[in-house]
C-alpha cells in the first residue's frame, strides 16, 4: 500500500505534519509527498495523472490538495470542498475547484466522483464513535484541511466505513486550455495536449503562442541549441503529453514560459 500526497501547502513543517499524521493512521507504509509550490491547480492536475501512472492501480491513497481561500476560493464556506474516486484499487482525494481533476478527467481516468462536506462528514463520525467531539471545530474551522481532514477522511474510506456523500457531475470539472503545467529541473515545458490534439507529426512546424515550433518524437531527434515539440515521459499508458524543449538548454527561459502560459 502507498499514500502520495500532492499539496500547494508545501514548507517543511507542512509536509512533516502531513507525512507524521498519515504515518500515525496508517502504520508503517511509505509517504510520498509532491510540491506544487508553483502552478497551483495546473500542477496538481498533472501530478495526479503522473502518480497514477505511476502507481498502476494498485492499492494505495493519493491526497489532493490546491485550495487558495482568496478569490474565487472565497465562494465555499472554508475553502473547496474535497471529493473522491477510485481508480482501479486506488483510491483519490481531491479538493474539486478549478483544473485538479480536468486532465484525469480528458485521459478517461475518472467515471463517477462523489464530493463530501467537511462538517456533516465530522459529525457523523462523531455520531459513529470514530472521532473526538473534542476535534470537531478544529476539524471544521482548520485551515489545514489536508493535515486536520483530509488524512482522517482517507482513513475511514479505506476501512470501508459509511462517510455521508452526494454524486458530483463531471460536467462540473472543466476542461483544461493548452498550456503548461510543469517545468521540469531542466527547463522543459511539459503540456496539457495529447499528440492528436495539435496533429503533432515528426518534422511538422506549428504555429503556436510563442512562435514555430518543430515536432519530433522525442528529444533525442532535436538537433543541439534548437527548440522542438516532442512526446514527453507524463502522461498515463500509451498516453503521453507534449513537452515544449530546446536541446541542450531551457525552454522555459528561452521562450519565457511559465505555469500555467497559454501555447495556441
Amino acid at each position: 500500500m502507498f499514500v502520495t500526497i500532492i499539496n500547494d501547502c508545501n514548507s517543511q513543517n507542512d509536509f512533516g505534519r502531513q507525512a507524521t499524521r498519515i504515518f500515525r493512521l496508517f502504520g508503517r507504509i511509505p509517504v510520498i509527498t509532491v510540491s506544487i509550490e508553483f502552478g497551483g491547480t495546473y500542477a496538481a492536475s498533472g501530478n495526479l495523472m503522473d502518480m497514477l501512472d505511476a502507481s498502476d492501480g494498485k492499492k494505495g491513497a493519493i491526497l489532493v490538495n490546491a485550495a487558495p481561500r482568496h478569490g474565487m476560493g472565497k465562494k465555499w464556506p472554508n475553502g473547496t470542498p474535497f471529493g473522491y474516486f477510485y481508480y482501479k484499487d486506488t483510491l483519490i482525494i481531491s479538493t474539486i475547484d478549478g483544473y485538479c481533476l480536468s486532465l484525469v478527467k480528458k485521459l478517461g481516468l475518472i467515471n463517477r466522483l462523489y464530493i463530501t462536506d467537511v462538517p456533516t462528514v465530522v459529525d457523523e463520525m462523531i455520531k459513529q464513535k470514530l472521532l473526538d467531539p473534542k476535534l470537531r471545530d478544529i476539524i471544521v474551522k482548520s485551515q489545514f484541511r489536508s493535515f486536520d481532514y483530509m488524512p482522517r477522511l482517507t482513513k475511514w474510506l479505506m476501512e470501508e466505513i459509511n462517510v455521508p456523500h452526494k454524486k458530483y457531475s463531471l460536467d462540473n470539472i472543466i476542461d483544461i486550455p493548452k498550456t503548461v503545467w510543469l517545468v521540469d529541473g531542466f527547463g522543459n515545458c511539459k503540456t496539457t495536449m495529447l499528440p492528436e490534439e495539435v496533429k503533432h507529426a515528426p518534422k511538422k512546424i506549428l504555429k503556436t503562442k510563442i512562435g514555430s515550433l518543430t515536432c519530433y518524437d522525442r528529444l533525442k531527434d532535436v538537433p543541439d541549441g534548437k527548440p522542438g515539440l516532442i512526446i514527453g515521459s507524463s502522461g498515463f499508458g500509451l498516453k503521453r503529453l507534449l513537452e515544449i524543449v530546446v536541446q541542450g538548454k531551457s525552454a522555459a527561459e528561452k521562450f519565457n514560459l511559465k505555469v500555467g502560459s497559454e501555447l495556441f
